[in-house]
C-alpha cells in the first residue's frame, strides 16, 4: 500500500467517523429529517453511501455482480441510483450496513495490487482514486446531513483530496457537457481551512482561479451555487469551467439554487 493511499484511507475513515457520530444517536424523526437534496432525507443520504461503497467492492472483486449493476443503471439511468438508496434507507440496520460497507471497501482497496484499476461509472479507478472519490462523496453527503439536521460543520484540511479531484476532473466536466477542454493549464490557488495555500498549475498561467478551498470543493460537488462562493475566475475558459465543474462520475446534476 502506497503512502498516498494510506493517507487517503485515513482521511476517508475520519470523514466517515465524523458523519457516523452525527447520526448514530438519531431517533426516527432525525433519520427522516429532510436534506437539501430533493426527496432525500438523512437515511437516504447514508443509504446512498452504503450502496456506493458496496458497489465499489463489487467493481473490484466480482465482475458478474458489477455487470448487473451496470445493466440496472443503463436500464434506468435517471432513477436507478436513487431507487437503490431509497430501498436501503428503509432497512432497520442501516447504520450497521454502512459500517460493514465501509470496512469491506477499505479492505478491498488495501488488497488491490498496485497499478491495477477497477471499472467504474466514469473512467477506471485505481485504489487511490477510488478512495479519493469515496472521501469526496462522504464529505459532500455529510454536508447535506449536517444541513438537514441543523448541525454546524467545520471544514478540515481533509478536503484537499476533494479539491485535487475537482482540479483533475476539469477536462472530464467539459466532456460531459460536449465541450472541448481548454488547451492550456490554469493556475489555481485555494486557501485551505488551515490557512495554507494549495496550488496547481504553472505560475505564469494566463488564466487563474483564486478563492477558498471550501467553496471550491462545494462547487465541484454541486453543494453550492457559484454565485454564493468567493471564487474569482480570471479568463474566459476558467469562467466557463466554474459553470460546469463536476468532480463526481455520472451525468451533470441540477446543482443548488443561488441563495
Amino acid at each position: 500500500m502506497t503512502d498516498v493511499l494510506t493517507q487517503v484511507l485515513a482521511d476517508l475513515e475520519a470523514e466517515g467517523d465524523r458523519l457516523e457520530q452525527l447520526v448514530a444517536g438519531l431517533d426516527e424523526d432525525g433519520w427522516h429529517a429532510a436534506t437539501p437534496a430533493p426527496g432525500w432525507d438523512v437515511a437516504t443520504q447514508v443509504a446512498h453511501l452504503a450502496w456506493t461503497d458496496e458497489v465499489a467492492v463489487k467493481a473490484a472483486t466480482d465482475k458478474e455482480a458489477w455487470g448487473a449493476v451496470v445493466l440496472g443503471a443503463i436500464a434506468d439511468p435517471d432513477g436507478y441510483v436513487d431507487a437503490q438508496a431509497q430501498a436501503i434507507a428503509k432497512e432497520p440496520d442501516l447504520l450497521g450496513r454502512w459500517r460493514r460497507a465501509r470496512a469491506d471497501l477499505r479492505a478491498t482497496l488495501v488488497a488491490m495490487p498496485q497499478g491495477e484499476k477497477m471499472p467504474w461509472f466514469g473512467p477506471p479507478m485505481s485504489a487511490t482514486s477510488m478512495a479519493t472519490a469515496r472521501l469526496m462523496e462522504t464529505w459532500a453527503h455529510g454536508l447535506d446531513v449536517h444541513e438537514g439536521l441543523g448541525a454546524p460543520v467545520e471544514d478540515t484540511d481533509r478536503i484537499r483530496h476533494v479539491a485535487h479531484l475537482g482540479v483533475r476532473t476539469r477536462n472530464f466536466a467539459h466532456h460531459l457537457h460536449g465541450l472541448d477542454a481548454p488547451a492550456e493549464e490554469f493556475r489555481i490557488d485555494l486557501v485551505a481551512p488551515s490557512g495554507d495555500v494549495w496550488s496547481w498549475g504553472p505560475d505564469d498561467a494566463a488564466q487563474t482561479l483564486t478563492g477558498s478551498a471550501g467553496h471550491f470543493c462545494r462547487l465541484v460537488t454541486q453543494r453550492v451555487h457559484r454565485a454564493d462562493t468567493d471564487l474569482v475566475a480570471t479568463g474566459a475558459d476558467v469562467d466557463r469551467w466554474l459553470d460546469i465543474a463536476q468532480a463526481f462520475a455520472g451525468q451533470p446534476g441540477e446543482g443548488r439554487a443561488a441563495r
